[in-house]
Parts: C-alpha cells; sequence; structure tokens
C-alpha cells in the first residue's frame, strides 16, 4: 500500500474523536503495519496518550504535534515517511487545522455518536466533506456509529444515519469501558486483559474495514 493519510474528524467534543484514532493505532500495531499519527488539536490529547502508550510498550508511536500555518505541507511532509498516517483534528470543521487535513487526507472517518445533538453536527460535517469531494474526486469519507449503547432508540438512530450522503463504515464501536479504561492503562483495548476481548474484536473490525478501503482505492 501507497502512502496514505487518515484524517479524524469531527464538529463537536465528545464524539470520541481521539479514542476512536488510538484504538485503530493500537490495532495497527497488534498487526505490525509501519504508521505514525499527527497530532493537530491543541488541546494535544492524541499526543499524551500516545506518549503513555509508548511508555507501556504498546507499539503505538508516540503523536507528532503539528501546528503553525503550514499544516498541510507539515502532514504531507510526514505521510511520506511513513506509509500510514493517522491525523487527529481539532473538533471544529471551521479550524484552519482541519481544513488543511482534509485538503491532504486520502480519507476521513467522521465518529459519530448516535444521539440527535451529533447527528445534526454531523450534517454539518457532511456538507464540508462532500464540497471538498467535488474538488478532490478520490477523497474517501465514512461516518462511524462511536459509542453505540444497546438500547432500540440507538438502533433506530443508526439506521437513521444510512440516509446520510455519506457511507457508513461498517463497524460500529459500542459503549464499552474498556475504551475508557485503556487510556488511563496507557494504550489501547491490546494492552487490557480478557475482559475487553469483545472491543478487541470490535477494533479489529474497523481496523480490517479500514485498510480494506485504502487498499481498493490504491488499486
Amino acid at each position: 500500500m501507497a502512502s496514505r493519510i487518515v484524517a479524524v474528524v469531527s464538529q463537536k467534543g465528545g464524539a470520541g474523536k481521539t479514542t476512536v484514532l488510538m484504538q485503530i493505532a493500537g490495532g495497527l500495531a497488534e498487526v505490525g503495519r509501519e504508521f505514525a499519527i499527527a497530532d493537530l488539536d491543541p488541546q494535544e490529547s492524541a499526543l499524551r496518550w500516545s506518549e503513555l502508550a509508548a511508555d507501556a510498550g504498546s507499539g503505538i508511536p508516540v503523536a507528532t504535534a503539528v501546528g503553525g500555518d503550514d499544516a498541510a505541507a507539515a502532514l504531507r511532509r510526514l505521510g511520506r515517511q511513513r506509509r500510514l498516517l493517522l491525523v487527529d483534528c481539532p473538533p471544529s470543521i471551521e479550524h484552519a487545522h482541519t481544513l488543511a487535513a482534509l485538503d491532504v487526507a486520502d480519507l476521513v472517518l467522521v465518529p459519530v455518536v448516535p444521539g440527535p445533538t451529533d447527528l445534526w453536527s454531523t450534517r454539518a460535517v457532511e456538507s464540508l466533506i462532500l464540497q471538498k469531494q467535488r474538488r478532490r474526486k478520490a477523497l474517501l469519507a465514512f461516518l462511524l456509529p462511536n459509542r453505540v449503547p444497546r438500547t432500540r432508540l440507538a438502533g433506530e438512530i443508526v439506521d437513521f444515519m444510512n440516509e446520510f450522503a455519506l457511507p457508513l463504515l461498517p463497524h460500529a464501536l459500542a459503549q464499552r469501558n474498556a475504551y475508557a479504561e485503556s487510556a488511563l492503562a496507557g494504550g489501547s483495548v491490546f494492552q487490557l486483559g480478557r475482559p475487553a476481548e469483545s472491543a478487541r474484536e470490535e477494533v479489529r473490525g474497523l481496523v480490517r474495514a479500514l485498510l480494506k478501503e485504502l487498499e481498493k482505492n490504491e488499486q
């Protein structure tokens, strides 16, 4: 697979953007994929989390904090250094760094918590991505149901997400304590014990789906 950039984008905090990115990182490390992480978010959550993960021997590399006016150029440079670059964006589609990531990404992943306010904010993210796709025909983008509780309402909302113009990546992440615990432990759910096996299987499925889309687009 040629060098690829995957940006994780949301319009508001609480969508689990950094958590999703770090779980993907853990899944990539498990299968021995070469990758790097760029943190565009001024809060630097991915940077701090990845430092803990690296200290824990997770195989997850320490993120590179990217700022300033040349974020797009910096992402391109980082992308050339590794086969895959994961990018944690600020929780705002108006932020210059989010716009820079959308200008260079090969695939955009939008975590969506199944609730009304998250659906409303996702419409704005979708509109921006569709605008970018009109200029960049090869840009891939997917919605990812995240922190999905086992309730009928959540299921109905996920079904409703099929009406969005952007497709759903067919591997949702459930609402599980293991994802929050992995941040405290340093790393991802792959650093936790047997009780986290269901979460690990979810992440493995997500990583397989992500790599499949990237490799399909390369052909």
